[in-house]
Formats: structure tokens, sequence, C-alpha cells
């Protein structure tokens, strides 16, 4: 008896890790302006000098990080012919979910390695762990990039922006230089930050546009070469992949996953050309399977006010004001066993931030002397039954960890 694997003997796919997400490409295209500008700000590396600090907005799926990694790969190989170049260190750490205290905490195990003494998780304050850290810097030297990705979901973030920029011109540091690379899908994050942040910062700004569909169709085209075999897809099936994703988000990830999973439609159906078609079939997947990461990606109070909404629109019960959705908001919290925020203008918080990011609708009512002004909320076109079982899924992982 054969097993259930027999019949599998063909595929449609060269090399399918061409098409996934941690793929880094050895040329970066349609973000020439971007590479020059990010250049510009590393420069000063090639000479000793200290790094100028970078930020990076822009939607998902628009190239921030792969670009940053090009930048990365390239300033490293560069140096080792550069001799006025310090030695170059590269940290990565990403700010969802977590403070200050945790993010510094880590940069200094980093900075420690393996076979020392972790700094504690607990016992010694803020102001120990950025002690700390500027002894690690300092006992490594050289020159020290550190890219937060997700930055504007970092808690107090004006603290850990405040100190480290100004880390070496105010004597913290003496033997290492420091650029702090913060990642951003929030526009506004900026504005955000205190008066004296920004005057410290002094950062190089770079804005990641949405790709244009003719952007989307070379970087499809380039991908799909590479990915599937000779004769595998349509170019037809690439304009419109390229067509979709630039008339939703002109998001490069989206049209790279409509190729992927385009393909995976046509191969489970034994048609080993990708069309028109497979690629129509492969939008609603994608569009679901996004909304999901979208949700993921939130804090765990954005998840909590989202699932709270989810509950409250399946009962009919939307728009919501604040004080109701904060009230059933305590209760799905406790439900998972999470603190939840204490007070009406905390949730509120979330409910902006969510408004502005696209999951929830707002509107304002007005009711005189009577009732006064306030605000309404629902969700905005994302289907209740996806956020519960995303918030689902997300415990249960939690719950097996």
């Amino acid at each position: 008896m054969g097993g259930p694997f027999d019949a599998v003997t063909d595929t449609i796919f060269a090399d399918k890790s061409v098409l996934t997400e941690d793929y880094q490409p050895d040329e970066i295209l349609e973000r020439d302006e971007e590479i020059e500008a990010y250049r510009n700000a590393l420069k000063d590396v090639l000479f000793g000098r200290s790094p100028q600090n970078i930020f990076l907005y822009g939607k998902a799926g628009l190239g921030k990080t792969a670009v940053t990694n090009y930048m990365m790969d390239a300033l490293q190989e560069e140096i080792q012919d550069r001799p006025e170049a310090d030695p170059l260190h590269v940290h990565e750490l990403n700010c969802n979910g977590k403070t200050v205290f945790i993010v510094v905490r880590a940069l200094v195990n980093d900075l420690r390695g393996p076979d020392e003494d972790e700094f504690p998780k607990r016992g010694l304050g803020m102001g120990d762990a950025f002690e700390a850290l500027y002894e690690e810097l300092d006992a490594t030297g050289g020159t020290h990039l550190i890219i937060f990705d997700e930055i504007d979901h970092l808690d107090d973030v004006d603290t850990l922006l405040y100190e480290l920029p100004r880390a070496r011109s105010i004597g913290h540091i003496t033997e290492s230089r420091v650029g702090v690379i913060g990642i951003s899908n929030n526009y506004t994050f900026r504005q955000q930050l205190s008066a004296k942040v920004k005057d410290t910062l002094m950062e190089t700004e770079i804005s990641f546009s949405p790709y244009s569909a003719d952007e989307l169709r070379a970087i499809l085209e380039e991908r799909a070469e590479k990915a599937i075999r000779e004769d595998g897809y349509d170019s037809s099936a690439i304009a419109k992949a390229a067509a979709l994703s630039a008339r939703d988000m002109g998001n490069a990830r989206q049209a790279i996953d409509l190729l992927r999973v385009g393909a995976e439609v046509a191969e489970n159906q034994t048609e080993y050309c990708v069309t028109d078609e497979h690629i129509d079939r492969a939008r609603e997947r994608v569009q679901r399977g996004r909304l999901s990461n979208k949700i993921r990606d939130q804090t765990i109070h954005a998840q909590l006010v989202l699932e709270t909404l989810a509950h409250l629109e399946t009962d009919d019960e939307t728009p919501a004001r604040a004080k109701e959705i904060y009230d059933l908001y305590q209760t799905v919290a406790e439900s998972w066993a999470h603190d939840p925020l204490t007070t009406v203008r905390s949730v509120h918080s979330h409910l902006s931030d969510l408004q502005m990011l696209g999951f929830l609708k707002r509107y304002e009512r007005n009711e005189g002397l009577s009732g006064g002004q306030y605000y309404e909320f629902e969700l905005d076109d994302l289907d209740p039954e996806l956020v519960l079982e995303t918030r689902q899924e997300i415990e249960d992982v939690a719950d097996e960890s």
C-alpha cells in the first residue's frame, strides 16, 4: 500500500525560498532614492566618525527591513577595506510589546555574550541597566549601530532616545560610538516624541512610499525568474499580482505572497503554470493571512481591545463608546489571565491608535447640552470571526510556551 506522498512527484517551484519573507535579495530593486539617503547617513562610519541616527517610516512590506539588512551587509563588507573605519557591531531588536528596561537588558546581554553572567531581570533599575550598557559598549569598542524595529511600540521610548544618542557627548561612553536606527510603521511617530528628544536625535528621516504597479511588476519578475521553473508562469499573472497589490497597499510583501500562493494553488491542482485565475484564488487567502498577521503585530492590550470590538460586533452592539468597550475589555482581559489596563483613558488611547492604523472606524457624536460630544468605534471592514480566531491561536501558542 502506497504512502500519502507517493503521488507527489513534481513541483512548480525552482527555489521556493525566494518567495519567503526572510529571503534577502542580492540587489534591492526600486528603492534607489532610499538607498542613497541611507548611504549618506552612514558614510561617516567609513572614516571612524560617529554615525548619524536614522529613522525609517513606512507601512509593512515597503522594503524598510530589506533595505536595512542590505545596507548593513554592504557596510560591514566595505569597512574591511577602510583602514580609518572602526570595527562595526550591528544589533537588532524588535520593540513590540517591550519596555525600555527589557530592550536595554537585551543589549547588555548581547554584548556580554553567552559565557558571561546575564544582566538580571529583577532587582536592578533602569539606571543600572543603562550603566551596564555603557560599560559593555566601551569594553567592546568600535562603532555600534542599534536597530530598533517597531520602535513606535516601545513603552517610554523618550527615555531610550534621550539616553543613547547623547551617551558619547556627555561622557557615558568614550571608547565606542553609537548610532540609532529606528524602524516604524507609524508616519506620525516623531510627532509623539518630546521636544528634548527631537533636539537630541538630529536624525535622518527616510520615508518609504508605496510601490507603484510597475515597480511591483519589476520586483515580481525578478523573483519569479528565480523561484518558479521555466515556463511556470504567465506574464499576465505577474502583472495581475502587481496591479492588485498596488491598488491595495503598494506592498511588495503582499505581491510576493500573491505569487507564491498562486503558484501553490496551481501546483495543488496539478497545473504547472501560474495564470490570472490562480492569482484571483490566491488573493482571498493572502488577504485573510495579512489581516491575521497585522493583528499579531499589535501589543497585547491593543489585541484585547480588538477582540472586545469583535465580540461587540458579533452581538450587534457597535458602534460603541469607549466606556462600553472598556467594561467588556476588562472581562476579556481577565478571561485570558491578563491584567487589564486600569482606566478608560488608556483604552481610549489604544482605540485611537487602532483607528489610525485602519482597524477601526471612529464616529464623532454631538448631542449638545444634553449629551455632550463623544466618539463611537467599530471594526473597519475586519471580519470579527477572523479577529477571534487569531486571538485564540495567539493565546493557545502562549499556553504551550
